[in-house]
């Protein structure tokens, strides 16, 4: 057995043992089975990666440098996965978004609605949401025994989404209406509503359990401290950064940005200040769309730009010249989010918008998050991956995805659209440049709060301070231009998800580095469009393998 055959498998192996997974991942077969959340099922993932990196390690030593790179791709992935799984902190996840929870009613949005096997499977998996959800508590039970706990603040939002999704206007009982929609016939969906009807129930039933007996023992403090935090840092970046010279790096990347934005805020407003403008961007009815619009305006940004970048900046594969936008179900992380094609393709793409209930949304600050989330962002980035078939092991196309170059590509997709000029209005650059100032903010305010690490005392914003939740939703409304609903949801990120959010621009500074470095060594010979292939080529690994995938490249 060589690395492909080796790989193939143990997707196969893995989609078995994690078949929610397998349906983000679009492999087929495994749509109408839960994953097994439970004390019992972690250990048998752990068992298996371990298997796995045995097996790696006995494969005989090869020559072929796309094998080579495909067992360091490989190792790299059974190496941090292992250490993600055996970590005390998978007994107390419970946050608003990223976690078991959160799952068995994400993974809805990405299912078919359209054929009978695809309606029968979500069927299945409504009906038997309550075994899934038990495996979530057993779980939990066992960190309870030994005193591992989520933040109250965690454990509040997952109760609110439980009785969102308990409630009558769950997402869950829509699934029933988008199934009629799409011709299901009567007893089809006579037995969705019953199974939606039992989904619901067990989600009520679990948020019971979750504010009776959980959260009176959780801990007040959202911060988790150095270590706990470096070793989730570690897992997201796939490489170990200077916590302080990063925290340091985050200011001095605020400032920068915080002085772009007020030279452009002039322009758009002459005489406003940049908060100011923000109001005005953010209420001006004539910079508001309608929901219909919004996915419009949206689509046809990504449509544009993958016409004009295709040849130019970028080789698109036919089946990546598909993207979707649409707008997310009730209850879902207020934000963006992306999710891939299926392994086959013919599940496209598509970027999903939070807005809420609002009627109406701004547009100047999403331009660049479809730039982010779609095209070139993440649909490019993943489409490359997955046509790579006969470079790249099934494992690397279908199974792996860290954010520190996967979000890195997709927030320098943000800077590098700027550079290419396709923010047609000021205010897009605007709501570019307050997308980055998020990501700088998502730098301070992440090290910070976990660290315990003061505000320094230079800056204007609280000079010396301790972090609060109140002064980080303070700093994303002031300095990122973020709505209060929005800010508050994204601090909550912040807190229940220590080491994630930092990963959008600490990616990005290795990416920006990596093209300095290419344009220094190669001088009039550099190709941008050539940097962009080897960026994409070597995927979403840690950043120490991108480092040298690129470098060699």
């Amino acid at each position: 057995m060589d690395i492909w055959e080796l790989s193939d498998t143990a997707v196969d192996d893995m989609a078995a043992l994690d078949p929610v997974e397998a349906t983000y991942a679009g492999i087929e077969g495994h749509d109408h089975r839960w994953s097994d959340y439970s004390p019992d099922g972690i250990e048998a993932g752990v068992d298996y990666i371990r298997d796995l990196r045995r097996r790696i390690e006995a494969l005989p030593d090869v020559t072929d440098p796309w094998e080579k790179r495909a067992t360091g791709v490989a190792r790299m992935f059974t190496d941090l996965e292992i250490s993600r799984a055996t970590h005390e902190d998978v007994y107390r996840e419970v946050r608003t978004l990223a976690c078991p929870l959160y799952e068995v009613r994400e993974v809805f949005d990405v299912m078919d609605t359209e054929s009978p096997d695809g309606r029968a499977a979500i069927i299945a998996r409504l009906n038997s949401a309550g075994e899934a959800l038990a495996g979530v508590r057993a779980t939990l039970e066992v960190g309870m025994e030994r005193g591992l706990y989520a933040a109250r603040r965690q454990v509040l939002g997952a109760v609110e989404q439980c009785q969102t999704n308990a409630g009558q206007n769950s997402a869950l009982r829509a699934l029933v209406g988008t199934m009629v929609e799409n011709g299901a016939g009567q007893v089809e969906v006579e037995a969705a509503r019953a199974a939606a009807e039992a989904a619901a129930a067990a989600f009520g039933d679990i948020g019971d359990w979750l504010q009776q007996s959980y959260l009176p023992e959780a801990p007040d403090q959202d911060g988790v401290g150095r270590d706990r935090y470096a070793a989730a840092s570690r897992y997201f970046l796939g490489m170990e950064v200077d916590l302080e010279e990063t925290y340091e790096w985050g200011w001095s990347e605020i400032e920068r940005i915080r002085a772009d934005m007020r030279a452009l805020a002039d322009e758009i407003q002459p005489g406003a200040s940049r908060q100011e403008v923000v109001e005005t961007l953010n209420t001006d009815p004539e910079r508001r769309a309608s929901r219909e619009d919004f996915v419009r305006i949206m689509q046809e940004s990504q449509d544009v730009a993958l016409d004009e970048l295709d040849g130019s900046h970028f080789d698109v594969p036919d089946p990546v010249k598909r993207v979707e936008t649409k707008l997310a179900p009730p209850g879902s992380f207020i934000g963006a989010y992306y999710i891939s094609p299926s392994e086959d393709f013919t599940r496209p793409g598509g970027v999903w918008f939070s807005v809420g209930d609002n009627e109406t949304i701004p547009v100047w600050d999403n331009v660049s998050t479809a730039y982010h989330e779609g095209f070139p962002g993440h649909h490019l980035q993943t489409g490359v991956q997955m046509s790579l078939a006969e470079r790249t092991s099934r494992l690397q196309r279908l199974w792996i995805w860290y954010s520190g170059s996967g979000e890195g590509w997709a927030l320098y997709s943000e800077t590098l659209m700027r550079e290419l000029g396709f923010f047609e209005k000021p205010e897009y650059v605007f709501g570019m440049l307050a997308s980055e100032m998020l990501r700088a903010c998502r730098v301070a305010v992440d090290i910070g709060m976990h660290l315990g690490l003061p505000i320094p005392q230079g800056q204007p914003f609280h000079p010396g301070e301790e972090w609060s939740f109140d002064t980080a939703v303070e700093m994303l409304i002031d300095y990122a231009g973020q709505l209060p609903d929005y800010a508050r949801s994204e601090a909550t990120r912040y807190l229940g998800w220590p080491g994630q959010a930092p990963t959008y621009k600490i990616g990005e500074r290795v990416i920006l580095d990596l093209r300095e470095g290419r344009k220094q060594q190669e001088g009039a010979a550099f190709d941008l469009k050539r940097f962009h292939a080897d960026v994409l080529e070597a995927g979403p690994v840690g950043l120490d393998l991108l480092k040298e995938f690129v470098r060699g490249g």
